[in-house]
């Protein structure tokens, strides 16, 4: 019997592996928080607004000459001086809820704690803010209308000036309340945001 000659298998070649895709590097730059952000900027102009307010009321004064010299200023009335104060502590406290809220967007792991007192203080200021506004506005309105039931008369007319200045500080006190009511919604929204659905 003759030997079959033995078949020779060619190897088989291995399939060539392609070159994994490299997975893209992680971020390292987190999302921006459009609402921290937010958060601060409206804080900032909660001071600013704060500051301006008690400046420009702090520095009303006028003196004119009736038959003796009378000056008119905001130490003269308790609702100014109410304003005064209830403005120079909105203004500090929202200096310090803005670097508080400055460091919760550095380090966003804190950040529903403080969002939580802040809405608190934000309340306080808020009803702070808007009763001294009130007070201060009924001074002035009645300084410019008078109350012709109780015989007031009006003082503006004497005291231009001295009425321009308690104006524009409530107007910008008026800005601030706005401010600080965005500021509540703001807050509450955030949070709501971070409760586990």
């Amino acid at each position: 019997m003759a030997s079959e000659p033995e078949k020779v298998v060619p190897p088989v070649e291995a399939p060539v592996a392609e070159p994994e895709k490299a997975a893209p590097p992680p971020s390292t730059t987190r999302p921006t928080d459009y609402f921290a952000v937010a958060d601060v900027v409206l804080r900032l102009l909660v001071f600013a607004s704060a500051l301006v307010s008690v400046v420009v009321m702090s520095t009303s004064k006028e003196t004119e000459m009736l038959p003796n010299p009378r000056p008119a200023k905001f130490t003269q009335s308790p609702a100014l001086i109410y304003f005064v104060v209830a403005l120079s502590v909105a203004g500090f406290f929202s200096l310090i809820t803005t670097l508080g809220s400055l460091y919760s967007l550095i380090k966003p792991g804190c950040c529903a704690k403080i969002i939580s007192h802040f809405i608190v203080i934000d309340v306080l200021l808020l009803g702070i803010v808007a009763s001294a506004t009130g007070a201060a506005g009924s001074v002035t309105y009645i300084g410019l209308k008078g109350n012709t039931y109780v015989g007031w008369r009006e003082i503006c007319t004497l005291y231009g000036k001295f009425c321009r200045y308690l104006g524009a500080s409530i107007g910008v006190s008026l800005f601030a309340s706005v401010m600080l009511v965005l500021l509540v919604l703001l807050s509450v929204y955030s949070l709501s945001k971070k409760i586990p659905k």
